[in-house]
């Protein structure tokens, strides 16, 4: 009867510990994702690479913009850029909520080829929080950004001439993202 009850309190457990395991994974493989740039996830930075560190060699940045499940519309201001590796650059997207309530809204974003993921940081960002969006208004959101110099000798990427950002832009409840935006979004595929 003891073994029974000791089966049965570590089967109980088991349930216990899967279940939180369920709900930690995707927040700790977001987490894992940023922090490594694993799966093309872009890297925050908190500072620009130093002038001497700026390459003569350019790079393409093509934006991408997507809306999931939202009465807005959402643009880049300019489809791509071209700019030096380790070079500053600023983007602007404009969104415009088209109904007639008050939206929430949160910007998950990815590139490709996924192997840039590392090197393609975000200094600023409207996707680093959830935006709120009055009825018929529109706001022109900037990123600043940098390909890192290491882009440039890592085997991988070395070769690589251009890169795809891509926002899509999710419902967000109470300041937090919906279901739908924790989920991991297909990158874009250039082309």
């Amino acid at each position: 009867m003891k073994r029974n009850h000791l089966i049965g309190a570590i089967c109980a457990g088991g349930v216990v510990f899967m279940t939180g395991a369920a709900f930690a994974a995707v927040p700790l493989y977001k987490m894992f994702c940023q922090v490594t740039g694993f799966d093309g996830t872009v890297r925050r930075a908190e500072v620009a690479p130093a002038a001497e560190d700026v390459l003569d060699r350019q790079i393409t940045v093509r934006f991408d913009t997507n809306v999931r499940d939202l009465p807005m519309r959402f643009r880049a201001e300019q489809t791509l850029q071209k700019v030096r590796i380790g070079e500053t650059g600023m983007a602007y997207f404009d969104v415009t909520n088209t109904s007639d309530k008050p939206i929430q809204a949160r910007a998950a974003y990815n590139v490709v080829p996924e192997s840039t993921g590392p090197y393609f940081q975000k200094l600023q960002c409207f996707c680093f929080e959830t935006q709120t969006i009055q009825p018929g208004q529109t706001i022109k959101f900037p990123i600043q950004y940098f390909v890192a110099p290491e882009l440039a000798t890592d085997r991988e990427t070395r070769g690589a001439s251009e890169i795809t950002l891509s926002y899509t832009f999710y419902p967000a409840k109470d300041g937090a993202p919906t279901a739908a935006a924790n989920g991991l979004i297909a990158p874009a595929r250039a082309g």
